[in-house]
């Protein structure tokens, strides 16, 4: 009797589109193509969102990155074995191609200006709808230095806690805390000044 409760228990946690998940994962996972599309379709609005915040990028090199993410998603594949859902290991996924970029980003100088950062910004939402707050917000995102917008990102939106984002980032994770402090000092300054 408690097997069954436990096992109903666990069938209603699993909502639809995570069960689809596993079905396209099967069978992307033994080469089907169609099957890895139709997870590209549903994941790549996500994924491309969360490697922008974190980047800084909204036009080209987002794109780029979000496909070396799938790219990187497809080769992996064979080896996911289900321990979370699809979409929470391809987020990880996507979040460490980000960071990736950042670290790689360190020695070349003058990126912090990057004219791309601002590309895209003030897009529609999937509504349709753009709002001059979440434009001003992402602008100031976006404007913000790489290592802070990272730590900003990571903590006040994906959930991270500083001693993740210390290991991530290779810092210590006081240096975390005080790029937070420093993060959410810039966005009131600049989301002041624009008022």
């Amino acid at each position: 009797m408690l097997t069954a409760v436990n096992e109903s228990l666990a069938d209603a946690t699993v909502s639809p589109e995570a069960e689809d998940d596993r079905a396209l994962v099967a069978a992307a996972a033994a080469g089907g193509v169609a099957a890895f599309e139709a997870l590209y379709r549903r994941h790549a609005s996500r994924v491309h969102g969360v490697i922008a915040r974190l980047v800084g990028y909204h036009g080209a090199r987002a794109e780029d990155l979000t496909q070396e993410a799938f790219v990187r998603a497809w080769q992996a594949l064979p080896n996911f074995r289900f321990e979370s859902a699809f979409g929470t290991w391809l987020h990880r996924l996507a979040v460490n191609t980000a960071l990736m970029e950042l670290r790689g980003r360190r020695s070349r100088p003058l990126e912090d200006s990057d004219e791309d950062a601002f590309d895209g910004i003030g897009s529609a939402d999937s509504a349709g709808h753009v709002t001059a707050l979440s434009m001003d917000l992402e602008r100031a995102v976006a404007s913000l230095p790489p290592r802070a917008r990272a730590v900003l990102v990571l903590y006040d939106v994906e959930g991270w806690k500083h001693e993740e984002i210390a290991v991530e980032l290779g810092m210590a994770v006081g240096s975390s805390k005080a790029q937070l402090h420093r993060a959410r000092s810039l966005l009131r300054t600049r989301l002041g000044e624009q008022a």
